[in-house]
């Protein structure tokens, strides 16, 4: 994700460090391209992926330390023969002196923006466009310069997740989704829940203008208190013709009772394939909630993947 730039943010607070970049892989590698991991000469936060790779990375970002801030050096590492780790890909590094004082560009990176990088010969220049192009990087041939710009996307997308429910399963998958690649709205009818950071507790008249308002790439998580409740969102949801993902807590009869209840109410056959009940990844078959919350996000994360 983004967790850098706030390492970047408070990097002021901390002891010199070193930024280390994964510009380009090829083949199998353990991090892709935009991975991120910060080093002093004590500690570190984030991988790039662990084994001799990250081994090899801290001690050029730890040799690094000892030149002027914004001081850089670009590496390349095949995994195979140089570093014998089984993955056998290439990884192509930026290593640099992080430079307190250019660190302007932070505040102006939002959730996801094009960065453009520009390497001179003693200090990297960034800026956040609205205009430029992202580049695809090679692990191979000739390595970037000084007078190079790197451009690139940060920040990944991230599906909302529409999460209808605040009792123990939904509280379970808020917590679990902290740091997975969605942007939570969460809601629920009992006013008793206006209390947990995060939950907006909307009349139960108005709960499904909230499926309504969702962008047609948010999953739906449905799983209230009720099931008459469960049944108008699941009716609402599957009237949006493009909403990416509805998902029902429950028993396989549960589902088989609303199908027939949804197609009494004019609910199509195409609308109907697209409910999926009981939530979670096939084969999990845990009832406790976060088992639930776990398998239930594994599902999203698959279709995230496939998107």
């Amino acid at each position: 994700m983004t967790a850098w730039l706030g390492w970047l943010r408070d990097i002021d607070r901390c002891d010199p460090a070193a930024l280390v970049s994964v510009l380009a892989t090829e083949g199998s590698a353990p991090r892709g391209a935009g991975t991120r991991m910060l080093v002093t000469a004590d500690g570190l936060s984030g991988t790039i992926g662990g084994g001799q790779l990250e081994f090899r990375a801290i001690e050029q970002a730890r040799a690094l330390l000892a030149l002027p801030p914004g001081s850089w050096r670009i590496q390349d590492y095949p995994l195979g023969p140089l570093l014998g780790q089984c993955c056998g890909g290439r990884v192509r590094l930026l290593i640099e002196h992080a430079d307190p004082a250019r660190l302007a560009w932070v505040a102006d990176a939002g959730e996801r923006c094009v960065l453009v990088s520009t390497l001179l010969p003693d200090r990297i220049e960034r800026h956040v466009s609205a205009a430029a192009v992202p580049m695809a990087l090679s692990a191979r041939g000739d390595r970037p310069r000084a007078g190079t710009d790197l451009i690139e996307t940060i920040g990944h997308y991230r599906r909302p997740l529409y999460l209808f429910g605040a009792g123990h399963v939904g509280q379970a998958i808020a917590r679990h989704g902290t740091s997975l690649p969605f942007r939570l709205a969460w809601f629920d009818t009992r006013p008793v829940f206006d209390s947990i950071d995060g939950v907006a507790v909307v009349p139960e008249a108005a709960i499904e203008q909230c499926v309504a308002e969702a962008p047609d790439d948010a999953a739906m998580l449905i799983l209230t208190h009720d099931h008459a409740l469960d049944y108008r969102l699941t009716r609402a949801a599957l009237a949006r013709d493009r909403v990416a993902f509805v998902g029902l807590i429950g028993s396989a009869t549960k589902k088989a009772r609303f199908r027939a209840r949804l197609a009494d109410d004019g609910i199509g056959a195409a609308a109907l394939a697209r409910l999926t009940s009981p939530i979670g990844i096939a084969g999990v078959t845990g009832k406790e909630p976060d088992v639930i919350a776990i398998a239930a996000l594994a599902q999203l994360l698959q279709l995230r993947e496939t998107a």
